[in-house]
């Protein structure tokens, strides 16, 4: 691992995985035989949070587990990583989520049913304001609400992982120093990725939409809008790319600091550690990658 460049929160939700690599996806009343199995904690600001600590960040996670026992091996496998967890509901004795993925294993293709952060109540603790000034970045995935909307209000720069469109992300959008989505975001009564990249620039200050393997879309109200080429790589397993894009890029502003000008750089480290992601399978074996892009970016 590299040396530490920069400090980030992640702020968001972290699940247990279990993930499946088929030959198919199973029709209806179908049952698959999978070829590889895996376990491993996930959710967007988690992977977000392994991501950036690879790549050399000093990463706190700030989400809500609690001490079932499932819950440990998510404070374990973190722990080794070097993260800090900061459990918002430690006495909760429920399960956390539990994601069930499927990656299909010739396009990487993936489907995922989870319950996410539902039914799960978690508030901002005391001293996040300390956690704050302390960041040089944050990052937010808009899950556990009442956590996120407490991390924009800091004074270091806030990346959101917008993922699926929630009421609540209207502030959030509006807050954050940088919103980046994917192309299947959609805003409410938008039906196209134009006319929600429309909308995004309208709310949000600088933003990106990536594409997959096309360019990605981006947008600053000083600096305007323009597309950024992706490497083009053989896809194998895209779960968690997005977190990975996100991790990279919220470590890239964690270690130089914000500063619009720079936005397209910042995305350009973030799509060369996204495309070691989707080239690799397994949820963990690409990361022994990053620390080579890592050292390019420098």
């Amino acid at each position: 691992m590299n040396p530490v460049r920069g400090r980030l929160l992640c702020v968001g939700l972290a699940t247990v995985d279990l993930l499946h690599r088929v030959p198919r996806f199973p029709a209806g009343n179908e049952k698959v035989t999978a070829h590889r199995q895996d376990i491993a904690a996930g959710g967007p600001a988690c992977n977000a949070a392994v991501t950036a600590a690879v790549a050399g960040s000093a990463v706190t996670l700030l989400t809500a587990l609690g001490d079932h026992p499932l819950a440990r091996l998510v404070h374990q496998e973190l722990a080794g990583f070097g993260i800090t967890v900061r459990d918002c509901t430690p006495d909760r004795h429920d399960s956390p989520a539990v994601s069930a993925i499927t990656v299909h294993e010739r396009t990487g293709d993936r489907s995922i049913v989870s319950t996410d952060a539902g039914g799960v109540t978690a508030q901002p603790p005391a001293d996040l304001p300390e956690l704050l000034a302390d960041a040089d970045a944050v990052l937010i995935d808009g899950h556990h609400p009442a956590l996120a909307a407490a991390a924009v209000r800091g004074s270091a720069p806030v990346v959101f992982d917008a993922g699926r469109h929630r009421p609540h992300h209207d502030e959030l959008l509006a807050a954050a120093t940088v919103v980046i989505c994917s192309g299947d975001y959609r805003l409410p009564g938008q039906d196209s990725r134009e006319g929600t990249v429309a909308g995004l620039r309208r709310i949000t200050r600088t933003g990106a939409m990536t594409r997959g393997g096309e360019p990605i879309a981006y947008w600053d109200r000083e600096h305007g809008t323009g597309e950024l080429a992706v490497p083009r790589v053989p896809v194998r397993d895209t779960l968690g790319a997005g977190d990975a894009f996100h991790g990279a890029f919220a470590a890239s502003v964690a270690h130089s600091g914000w500063d619009p000008a720079e936005f397209v750089r910042h995305l350009d480290f973030a799509a060369a550690v996204a495309a070691i992601r989707v080239r690799s399978i397994g949820p963990r074996d690409w990361l022994e990658h990053v620390p080579r892009v890592t050292k390019i970016r420098q």
